[in-house]
């Protein structure tokens, strides 16, 4: 009996520890609630629930890169782990209100912060604030994201840090 109490809480901790990976949200989730929701994870500076938002198989477009990376685990160290840890402080704003059409889900949005943090390829911190405006556009599956395309201003971007 002893052994069977033990196994059971096991798979309680599993479970529990499985499901903490995994967005809080209701079944009857928007779009924009998916994505609302998803760019707080951003702002609260947390990659693991931010992630959780994505599709195991995401297809992630960064129009500045030109290919899109495609994956979780992928997308959410390519691009969440790699601007999160580049800018700590990072802040990123919807402006206006979003357009919807289905289960599409299109803003314009600012993205600012501090380059106090490496970034992934090996550049090294500038220690300088920037400010850039860009557009997204999500497709959202089962209160997932299935994809999402980003267009900024990449030069804009890179000259504000010194780095063009």
């Amino acid at each position: 009996m002893k052994r069977r109490t033990i196994l059971a809480a096991f798979g309680g901790i599993c479970l529990a520890s499985t499901l903490s990976a995994m967005p809080v949200y209701a079944a009857d989730q928007t779009p924009v609630e998916v994505v609302q929701q998803y760019l707080a994870a951003w702002n609260a500076h947390d990659a693991g629930k931010a992630a959780s938002y994505f599709d195991d198989k995401i297809s992630y477009y960064d129009a500045s890169v030109g290919k899109p990376t495609v994956g979780k685990a992928e997308a959410k160290a390519a691009v969440i782990d790699n601007f999160m840890t580049a800018a700590p402080d990072l802040k990123w704003e919807m402006r206006g209100d979003p357009i919807v059409s289905g289960n599409k889900v299109s803003f314009e949005w600012t993205f600012s912060g501090k380059n106090s943090g490496p970034w992934a390829d090996g550049t090294k911190a500038t220690d300088k604030s920037f400010s850039f405006d860009g557009a997204s556009v999500f497709v959202i599956e089962n209160n997932v994201i299935k994809q999402q395309s980003d267009y900024y201003d990449a030069l804009g971007f890179y000259k504000q840090l010194g780095l063009m």
